[in-house]
């Protein structure tokens, strides 16, 4: 009842400079990838990020007690591998409200970069928020891979092009046909929410449940989610390795995509899995003229912005 009211106080007083927007993620052995999310979120708007290290062992926990030391940034320490994200996620939207002053929450996983349709609005993503939103849906696109992926000194930042219109291929389809490529497959959308009131996250932000939804929950259509699942190979395989390790545990819960790819990887077929991903010239242009994919400059520019700024 308390977070009721307090929720409903807050839809009447209007938004200010000083509403917070706090980032939560849980992580684990993204090294490669969790500096360039944070500097780059930093840089458009968000305010604070409170991380959640899930025994990381490639010098993620390393690289975020330095990023410490010039951002808001909250790192906590979650060794054990039950794999319970629904939990730890709604723990760290609270620890966000409750500790940081969040009026607004992004949870989200190292491979996704959120963007306001302005990138170079002063108020960044919070140009886009509202006072009174409880649940803020936004759409997710996959980055595609093309053959400069293969080059040496690539970086996922490079990729040029994202799903459009996902080719959608059935549930078990997806799960048996090793010529398709999941990179093409619908993805769900993610979540912004306003964490007083918060009832309830779905293990990969794709839904919430919020005492404030039936009334003031709504689609953004100004803020797009850039996903880098893939971004080399090496990459690709501890993924897969440490999804073979929590299937083990009793009663987990994994998309289909992962189970698919433990599969391939038990069957010994993870190279020619990666090789799907990889895109030719002709590929793409055959995806561009029927608007599978199409070339998207934004999240370079973005993420370029944000590691040249930090180089200077």
């Amino acid at each position: 009842m308390m977070h009721f009211m307090r929720f409903f106080g807050q839809v009447n007083r209007p938004k200010s400079d000083n509403d917070r927007l706090v980032m939560t993620i849980l992580c684990r052995d993204e090294v490669d990838i969790i500096e360039t999310n944070i500097r780059t979120h930093a840089l458009l708007g968000v305010d604070a990020f409170v991380v959640m290290d899930n025994g990381s062992k490639d010098g993620t926990r390393e690289c975020l007690e330095r990023l410490t030391q010039e951002y808001d940034v909250q790192v906590i320490d979650q060794p054990s591998h039950t794999y319970q994200q629904a939990k730890w996620m709604k723990e760290l939207a609270e620890y966000a409200r409750d500790k940081m002053g969040a009026r607004w929450v992004i949870s989200n996983d190292a491979d996704e970069f959120w963007l306001p349709e302005n990138t170079k609005d002063p108020q960044g993503l919070k140009a886009y928020l509202k006072a009174s939103d409880s649940v803020v849906t936004v759409h997710r696109s996959n980055m595609l891979l093309t053959e400069s992926a293969l080059e040496e000194g690539y970086h996922f930042s490079q990729a040029s092009h994202r799903v459009m219109y996902p080719i959608c291929y059935n549930t078990q389809v997806q799960k048996t046909d090793d010529q398709i490529s999941m990179l093409l497959v619908p993805i769900s959308p993610k979540v912004i929410v306003n964490p007083t009131g918060l009832i309830k996250l779905s293990g990969g932000n794709h839904r919430a449940k919020h005492i404030g939804k039936v009334f003031t929950a709504r689609k953004e259509s100004g803020i797009q989610v850039y996903h880098y699942p893939i971004r080399s190979f090496d990459q690709f395989e501890a993924n897969i390795k440490r999804r073979v390790e929590l299937l083990k545990l009793p009663n987990a819960r994994m998309g289909d995509h992962y189970r698919r790819w433990v599969r391939i990887y038990q069957e010994g077929g993870l190279h020619e899995e990666f090789k799907r991903f990889i895109l030719t010239s002709e590929q793409l242009a055959t995806f561009e003229q029927y608007r599978v994919a199409v070339k998207d400059e934004q999240p370079s520019k973005a993420i370029s912005r944000a590691i040249g700024l930090h180089t200077k």
